[in-house]
């Protein structure tokens, strides 16, 4: 009978003992509480602890960076452009007893975070131009598009003073103050996504398409007139060709008229009268056939050589 309350005992220990020990990771923190409230101090520290079984609570948190994730909204910009606007932020629980009193869980802190941030989010929005949510610098931009002419994108876009990174900073220092009392440190805060409504959306498409078409056409009209050009010149270079070709044809064909002349006539130098008769056939055989009828004199020169021929066979 003692052997088996003895071993009731050592039970009943060993249950206290495993229900009275928890252990902390280096990825979290504990707050004890007993009846509901806090006592002593938080641990922060990886390791094994104890409590007073079934009276003594451990509640864990987490130690590492924990994201936030906001909600877009439309918000007006300055220059009363309506913008779609997405943030995030990555915050931690640095005291983890006051976190417990005041916001008590996670869930409740990410609320807390969406008043704060989506509070200061859109008051810095509103507060400056659209491009200096934008651009975080004044650098020149590497997207110039040739034919829109020289400065316009600079004129239209415009010069920032303060910078995307300087707001953001900004919300950060505005939204700190006021997370503070509840144990938490905001360690960054993002705009992850800008976007136009749809209303403005529309036409800033319509504007872009109406600069391309122009841009289109510049160069469209550019290409036309080069090929006038081109054309021209190729026109010239034939006209140029073509009378050049002309001219040295005529020069060598002028050359061999003179030397076919030249020797025609040294050749009809050497015998006139035979040059005469022969001549005179081939317009005999060009003349005269079985249905020519001719009246001429007989004194006529054409017929010399039939006279001569009549001459000499009487």
């Amino acid at each position: 009978m003692k052997t088996k309350i003895l071993l009731a005992v050592a039970i009943l220990i060993l249950i206290a003992l495993y229900s009275g020990a928890y252990v902390v990771d280096e990825t979290e923190q504990v707050v004890i509480t007993q009846f509901g409230k806090s006592i002593g101090d938080p641990k922060t520290q990886p390791g094994l602890y104890f409590k007073i079984p079934l009276i003594q609570q451990a509640n864990y948190f987490p130690k590492n960076l924990l994201d936030w994730d906001g909600d877009p909204g439309q918000i007006p910009t300055l220059d009363k452009t309506f913008i779609w606007v997405d943030t995030f932020a990555r915050w931690k629980i640095v005291d983890p007893l006051l976190f417990f009193e005041t916001v008590n869980n996670v869930l409740a802190a990410q609320a807390r975070l969406d008043d704060i941030l989506d509070a200061a989010v859109r008051n810095f929005i509103t507060s400056y131009p659209l491009i200096e949510t934008v651009r975080a610098s004044n650098r020149k931009l590497d997207t110039f598009e040739r034919g829109i002419g020289q400065g316009t994108a600079g004129r239209f876009l415009g010069k920032i003073t303060v910078g995307r990174a300087a707001i953001t900073k900004n919300i950060l220092e505005q939204a700190q103050p006021k997370l503070t009392g509840f144990g938490i440190e905001l360690v960054d805060v993002k705009i992850k996504r800008l976007n136009y409504v749809e209303e403005v959306r529309k036409s800033v498409y319509a504007r872009m398409i109406a600069e391309r078409k122009q841009i289109a056409e510049k160069f469209r009209s550019e290409g036309q007139g080069e090929a006038r050009k081109i054309e021209g010149k190729r026109e010239k270079e034939l006209k140029r060709i073509t009378s050049e070709a002309y001219r040295k044809a005529q020069e060598i064909k002028g050359k061999a008229d003179a030397e076919a002349t030249r020797i025609y006539a040294a050749a009809y130098n050497k015998d006139p009268e035979f040059y005469s008769f022969i001549k005179t056939l081939e317009i005999y055989k060009q003349t005269l056939d079985k249905d020519s009828s001719l009246i001429l004199s007989t004194n006529t020169d054409f017929l010399k050589y039939f006279k001569g021929i009549q001459g000499k066979m009487e």
